[in-house]
């Protein structure tokens, strides 16, 4: 009777091991496939913000505006909201520590490096897009 229990645990034991492993496999699948996701997206956004920035400077005899806002208000407006305001989203966050007259420097970066995302995103004056690992600025 013994000898069948012992078989028994050693059975469940077996089985827990496996659904574990298999349910840590799963985890980091779903969370690579939402990092990829969270990357894209946040390229998209750096891109849009890029272009609002160029098409105000072509109307605008070169100039880029000061501030995100003048792009949201203006008339036609230039940018849909202010996604520096609304970070983080989707995981990234934005900023934009270059605004004046002679071009611009925004960010995205994600909330937590290798779970929400694996890249920053940078996007200067000439819509010049550029990517880092995110382990190299922590």
């Amino acid at each position: 009777m013994k000898n069948k229990q012992a078989r028994s645990f050693v059975v469940i034991m077996i089985v827990i091991a496996l659904s574990a492993l298999a349910l840590r496999m799963l985890i980091g699948k779903v969370i690579n496939v939402t990092s990829s996701q969270n990357e894209s997206n946040a390229q998209t956004t750096l891109k849009l913000i890029s272009t609002a920035f160029e098409n105000y400077a072509k109307d605008n005899h070169g100039a880029y505006p000061a501030n995100i806002a003048v792009l949201i208000q203006s008339k036609p407006p230039y940018l849909d909201k202010d996604y520096l305001k609304q970070s983080p989203i989707k995981g990234y966050s934005y900023d934009c520590n270059r605004l004046d007259a002679a071009g611009y420097s925004c960010h995205a970066f994600p909330t937590r490096c290798r779970l929400t995302g694996k890249l920053e995103f940078s996007v200067t004056t000439g819509s010049l897009l550029i990517s880092e690992d995110c382990d190299v600025n922590e």
